[in-house]
């Protein structure tokens, strides 16, 4: 389903909830409300979600505090959120790591038991980008190269089991082709690389390579959507290139500890639908290359039962593991 179709679908679901909603407002909340962000200040995570704050605090009729608890893929944050109240008090944002923590890490809980899903907020596209002196001038050059010379070609990530390592596992691997993994500790050193030409190519979100692709600094030979970015029409996407189906961006969703109240649930969704019908929340995500989604909760739950096969499958298959 298109990504504008799931937003429209998730504000649709909110008059059905109205009866529900209306009985929790007298209840819920009648205090601050907590939001553990699980991702240092200022990233792919962070960003989205405080930009949501001020209307979602107009819809709850409260003040919301975000905390930064950031560390281990997100599990850190995950971890303390998942042992507090189930009361709607604290809620947890985290990325697609929730869908594949589990996997990776051996850790005292189960992310599908111990949350219940509220909203997806926003999807991040990746970017495939080579440096402007790079000899392949399309994706299907690149993929021809790392064929003929297997092993030889590198990609560059923010970490093992990063967004952009899994996503250049998975080109890779529906490609048949061979390229040598070479991680980095946060994206700063792995994009270094790439614009020094050290690093063959590298996948990442648009809001940390639009500014140097529209500089003319790195080259984008595609997007990792389902469709074409209106920011960036002429970069076409893997799957039109030959590689149909691929779509593998981060994301960034909400969640509240398992058991929490249906109608609690209900007012915490509402308050993300409202805050991303904002024009200018809207604008500001557009401008830096962040796709709005606003599920209910049924339509988070489903689409992290199908990340959290797919991306298992692609982690157990290419013998991903953490250091």
């Amino acid at each position: 389903m298109p990504i504008a179709r799931r937003t429209l679908l998730g504000a649709l679901a909110v008059p059905a909830l109205a009866p529900v909603v209306a009985r929790a407002q007298a209840e819920f909340p009648n205090r601050p409300v907590r939001i553990v962000i699980a991702w240092t200040p200022g990233g792919g995570v962070d960003v989205p979600v405080r930009l949501l704050l001020p209307r979602m605090q107009e819809a709850l009729g409260q003040p919301i505090v975000a905390e930064n608890r950031g560390g281990a893929s997100g599990s850190i944050g995950a971890t303390a959120v998942s042992q507090l109240p189930a009361d709607g008090y604290t809620i947890l944002a985290d990325a697609a790591a929730h869908a594949s923590n589990n996997v990776l890490m051996n850790l005292p809980f189960q992310y599908a038991q111990a949350f219940t899903p509220v909203s997806q907020v926003s999807v991040l596209p990746h970017m495939l980008v080579v440096a402007p002196g790079f000899p392949a001038r399309t994706l299907a050059e690149l993929i021809a190269m790392a064929k003929a010379r297997p092993g030889e070609l590198t990609y560059a990530s923010s970490g093992i089991a990063a967004g952009p390592h899994l996503a250049s596992a998975a080109l890779l691997r529906q490609a048949g082709a061979q390229a040598t993994h070479v991680p980095y500790r946060g994206s700063a050193g792995a994009m270094a690389d790439v614009l020094a030409g050290n690093v063959s190519f590298t996948f990442s979100t648009i809001p940390a390579v639009s500014p140097l692709v529209k500089e003319g600094r790195l080259r984008a030979l595609a997007v990792s959507t389902s469709h074409r970015l209106e920011s960036f029409p002429d970069v076409p996407t893997v799957a039109e290139q030959g590689f149909p189906g691929f779509e593998l961006n981060e994301w960034v969703a909400l969640w509240a500890p398992a058991g929490t109240p249906p109608a609690v649930v209900a007012k915490l969704h509402q308050a993300v639908v409202h805050a991303l019908g904002d024009p200018a929340v809207r604008q500001r995500y557009a401008d830096i290359g962040i796709l709005p989604v606003g599920s209910s909760p049924a339509e988070l739950a489903s689409f992290v039962a199908r990340e959290r096969q797919r991306l298992g499958d692609l982690i157990r298959a290419e013998n991903i593991r953490l250091d």
